[in-house]
């Protein structure tokens, strides 16, 4: 009986360490995901921050405009000086939008964010600093004809042609890294996803190299032999067949085979990715 009891005991502790053992390991899978996930936002919010300084250094520019234009249909001595010093606060925050998307897009690289959106915000940005750039020759051209001239109007211009220049060159590159890396997917997606398969009776298997010395897939056999495939479409492949052998290795509760109206094998995989685990390769003999 004491026996008995220690051993019930035992058995208790050891579950009772199993529940704890699977407890902790759940813990540390949420901690981990929200690890994750907290990160992820602080990459979000660290972008949306910057694109909050974008814009409102937009909205300073505007404003700063807005004030040359009404100094410069004003009257008085100091008109050019409040042109000036408006045309100088224009340089200086633009400038800083200028290093503000610098600095996003360097955020988009390292993040690893994709799709349009994210590649149409930077277009957008580069089409104000153009829009910019065409208001600012608009007003040296009327300063010009009232016989007002800034020189920091035309440092500003320089600076600013130079810049949408090089913004216009970034956000090409931008494009052509995001189609480089969108084809490199696109192309490993496919190759992830490719199988091939062959079918014939045992004298057409051995004179390909399929089958040989008994063994199926050793050596060197024909691989143009095969048939090539999407796995994750193709999931009915017809045998023309009355009897058929699977002499790759999968599993058998990932697949079918079934007889159609002619009494002729159809294999129909009904779990690819389990079916290809073991094997990209399908090799069928029939008669």
């Amino acid at each position: 009986m004491k026996k008995l009891l220690f051993f019930v005991a035992g058995i208790m502790m050891l579950t009772a360490c199993g529940n704890q053992e699977g407890k902790n390991s759940q813990l540390a899978q949420n901690d981990s995901l929200q690890n994750i996930i907290a990160a992820r936002d602080n990459e979000i919010n660290d972008l949306m921050g910057t694109l909050n300084e974008i814009q409102q250094g937009f909205q300073e520019i505007n404003e700063a405009e807005e004030r040359v234009t009404i100094a410069k249909s004003g009257e008085g001595a100091d008109k050019a000086v409040q042109i000036r010093e408006n045309i100088q606060f224009i340089a200086q925050r633009m400038a800083e939008n200028r290093e503000l998307i610098a600095k996003l897009r360097q955020q988009l690289r390292e993040v690893g964010f994709k799709g349009d959106q994210l590649q149409k915000t930077i277009e957008n940005l580069t089409a104000q600093m153009a829009l910019k750039d065409r208001q600012l020759q608009a007003l040296r051209t009327e300063l010009d004809q009232k016989n007002i001239h800034i020189a920091e109007l035309d440092q500003t211009i320089t600076g600013l042609n130079k810049d949408v220049e090089n913004l216009n060159k970034d956000v090409t590159d931008l494009k052509t890294e995001n189609t480089e890396k969108s084809q490199t997917i696109s192309s490993q997606d496919k190759q992830l996803n490719t199988a091939w398969f062959v079918y014939g009776t045992k004298s057409e298997l051995k004179n390909q190299g399929i089958i040989s010395g008994g063994k199926v897939l050793q050596g060197n056999f024909n691989k143009n032999y095969f048939t090539k495939i999407d796995i994750r479409t193709d999931r009915e492949i017809k045998l023309y067949s009355k009897s058929a052998k699977i002499l790759t290795s999968h599993s058998s509760s990932s697949y079918t085979l079934d007889k159609d109206t002619k009494g002729q094998y159809v294999l129909r995989i009904i779990d690819p990715q389990t079916f290809w685990s073991t094997s990209k390769y399908l090799v069928v003999q029939v008669k």
